[in-house]
């Protein structure tokens, strides 16, 4: 199948240029060859492109102009540079204006097609990501959607496929991930968007109050009930009713509910009548149902009922990359809210929130920042600031559950202990260089001192992808 990537390759050296050419069309890409950036630039205000190969050092529009005039047409189209060895250091510092990587000469066709794939690569992702992220966005309230790691897309490509059904949602998760802003998007993004959303919470109201909440009742119906009240399910009506943290409702309240969702329509306390509904419901529990079900604290009838359309939060400690991206955010949010003139937090501060579990999550996250922002003298947050008294040790805590019984499981221990401290630093030291270069390798690799191939296996042996932190 014909490569539909459309690639523009620039190089006042023939050789060079048809080589480049011939190389990227063995892999089928559709390929325009200039030998001047003029050339080169009208060509890309014609028609969009994937990508852009041009060479550093050109008489008449060097390759660092032509980056900036891309850079105003098509802002979002990756640059790669090729340049001799002795203009290295030029590469690199035209990488801070945004090329996506350089080659140097000579190079291989194999060198050649891996950088030009995985510029390609992360191109789709931030694109994907970006659109994703415009579209949970467009509305009031959806900025605290941050993350772009695997487990957070898998998140927003979830939302995006069920919002325009009716299908009824369970959102599982521990506190603090963020299973109302799920359940909000969904409506947001929903045909149902201009109707209301109405959000119950199962955990704070007795077990009579709750459902007279959600059923209505009309007067005398019992001590109390002086006025005839609407239920929710009906207050709801054409929109959404979200009924977080399920797991608490008793069981004589769960045989109503599935009552109410199977026949699709309500009877208030005290009353005679049942009324149709017309709601699409979306439910969440930070406790496993299933459990629950095999417990038999749940209903297995409701829980199949409400698990139609699953969709899972990860906990924030198994999508570590996220964390500077909430951090930024949450530093920039709370600094505005509190008119102070905080710019970020120290490398120290980093390392340390990136070495937290952080058991209650995004908004665990979010309160250490506030507290941070209020406390914070300088315009970094330090280690200090955020006031955490396990710190950067936490997760690297040992297990003394098992105490060696010899020296030779003395000596292992210590081992482990030491391989588990430096694979700690090692993430915390790879994580941060992509952070700060935009998930670009060879920019992460130049920063740290590091041969970018080096940067690469260690990255390959902490399991982390580059994907993770290119900015969209």
């Amino acid at each position: 199948m014909e490569n539909e990537k459309k690639l523009l390759v620039i190089d006042d050296e023939p050789a060079i240029r048809e080589g480049v050419r011939r190389i990227l069309e063995s892999e089928s890409f559709q390929v325009e060859t200039f030998a001047n950036g003029h050339a080169a630039l009208e060509r890309i205000k014609q028609e969009p492109f994937d990508l852009v190969v041009t060479d550093l050092k050109m008489p008449g529009i060097s390759g660092m102009e032509v980056l900036k005039a891309i850079k105003e047409i098509q802002p979002d189209l990756p640059v790669i540079f090729i340049t001799g060895y002795s203009s290295v250091d030029s590469a690199v510092e035209v990488m801070k204006l945004g090329a996506v990587d350089y080659i140097a000469k000579p190079f291989t066709p194999e060198e050649m097609l891996q950088t030009v794939k995985t510029a390609l690569e992360q191109r789709v992702v931030a694109l994907e990501d970006l659109y994703l992220l415009k579209e949970l966005r467009d509305g009031e309230g959806f900025d605290r959607f941050v993350g772009k790691s695997q487990e957070m897309v898998k998140v927003y490509r979830r939302i995006m496929q069920v919002a325009p059904t009716d299908s009824t949602v369970l959102i599982t998760g521990e506190s603090g991930t963020g299973k109302e802003l799920v359940a909000r998007a969904i409506h947001r993004h929903s045909p149902r968007r201009d109707n209301p959303f109405v959000a119950v919470d199962c955990t704070s109201l007795v077990e009579s109050l709750l459902e007279s909440e959600l059923f209505g009742h009309v007067k005398g119906s019992f001590t109390g009930a002086m006025h005839t009240k609407t239920g929710l399910f009906k207050v709801a009506e054409g929109g959404t009713l979200f009924l977080d943290e399920v797991s608490n409702l008793s069981l004589t309240t769960q045989a109503k509910l599935l009552r109410v969702l199977q026949e699709r329509q309500v009877t208030p306390i005290g009353g005679t009548q049942p009324t149709p509904i017309n709601i699409r419901l979306v439910a969440a529990s930070n406790r496993n149902l299933r459990d629950m079900v095999a417990e038999g604290s749940f209903r297995e009838d409701l829980f199949f009922r409400l698990n139609i359309i699953p969709l899972e939060l990860p906990p924030l400690r198994e999508r570590t990359g996220d964390i500077p991206l909430l951090v930024g955010n949450a530093v920039r949010r709370c600094a505005d809210e509190l008119s102070k003139d905080i710019k970020g937090v120290t490398a120290g501060a980093m390392q340390v929130l990136q070495s937290y579990s952080f058991p209650g999550n995004v908004r665990e996250l979010e309160n250490i920042i506030e507290r941070a922002v209020v406390l914070a003298e300088d315009s970094l947050i330090t280690p200090d600031d955020l006031e955490l008294s396990i710190g950067a040790n936490e997760l690297v805590a040992p297990d003394y559950s098992v105490v060696p019984l010899n020296v030779e499981e003395l000596k292992e221990a210590k081992r482990h202990l030491r391989e588990q401290a430096v694979e700690d630093i090692e993430k915390a030291f790879v994580i941060n260089a992509l952070q700060r270069n935009r998930g670009n390798i060879t920019r992460a690799a130049e920063e740290t001192g590091m041969l970018r191939p080096n940067f690469q296996a260690m990255m390959k042996k902490l399991g982390i992808s580059a994907r993770e932190y290119v900015e969209s």
